[in-house]
């Protein structure tokens, strides 16, 4: 398996997450090939990982056994058109999307009926702690299991049935960082109100979110079971979470939810 030419076409942020998951967990670097339209980011890629870069994408995917599609969604239909018209023979290979948005349909429309995974990690799989959301079409049991080894390292891989979860997951994984950032962001300033320092503040209120993230994982409890082991009747807690509930916690998270699945299609429509 790890034979494979693996060639990313782009070299953000997801791309270069992806590559270091793969480079840390063993995949050898010289089996993986980056093409970016400026120099920067791939002198950086080739100096913290040993991967052969490029600034020609043909030159990329004419060497590739696997080509991961990690450009912006705006850029991707001239990119898809042009690989597919200078190098035919691209339709063997498998493909790998990390862009959101794009539906396999729109994938076909440029490339033909290719062998394809769409794919959608989170931010968090920067530091290895992230959720891909992972849709095949087309795809053999080796092409999935594969894959999921490509991303293995970033954290968690969820393979979906339908396409249309693809939307699901973005509401629940790929938004959601920015649900908890906000969450922490407001305690940190009533942290400040309360006259602890901004750097302390916001270090109290990170290290509670990882310590009850870490709780929940390593137990077998629900989500309810466990705040209810912290939360006596007539306590402190119980006040807390009362105003929350009397607020709407729960209807405000799934219209925001729900929002998001909204929007994302909304987005497949215009992209």
């Amino acid at each position: 398996m790890n034979d494979n030419m693996v060639a990313f076409i782009g070299a953000g942020n997801m791309a270069r997450c992806v590559i270091a998951a793969m480079v840390k967990s063993g995949y050898p670097a010289s089996n993986i090939i980056a093409s970016n339209r400026t120099e920067p980011k791939l002198l950086a890629l080739a100096a913290d990982y040993g991967i052969q870069t490029t600034l020609d994408n043909l030159t990329a995917v004419r060497k590739a056994d696997v080509i991961v599609l990690a450009v912006k969604p705006q850029m991707m239909g001239d990119v898809c058109k042009q690989l597919i018209e200078q190098v035919p023979e691209i339709q063997e290979k498998l493909f790998v999307t990390v862009a959101a948005g794009l539906p396999v349909s729109r994938y076909e429309s440029w490339l033909g009926e290719v062998r394809l995974v769409r794919s959608m990690p989170n931010t968090p799989s920067l530091v290895g702690l992230g959720v891909t959301g992972l849709f095949p079409s087309r795809c053999s049991n080796y092409e999935k299991a594969f894959v999921d080894a490509m991303f293995k390292g970033t954290g968690m891989t969820v393979w979906l049935d339908n396409e249309a979860e693809i939307d699901h997951v973005i509401a629940v994984t790929g938004s959601s960082p920015a649900y908890f950032f906000y969450f922490m962001q407001a305690m940190q300033q009533e942290a400040e109100a309360l006259g602890f320092a901004p750097e302390q503040a916001k270090k109290m209120v990170a290290q509670t979110a990882l310590g009850a993230a870490t709780m929940a994982l390593e137990s077998e409890h629900s989500f309810a079971e466990l705040r209810a082991q912290v939360t006596s009747k007539g306590g402190t807690t119980h006040e807390a979470v009362t105003s929350f509930a009397n607020a709407g916690l729960e209807p405000m998270v799934s219209q925001a939810m729900q929002a998001a699945i909204r929007r994302a299609r909304e987005m497949a429509q215009t992209l």
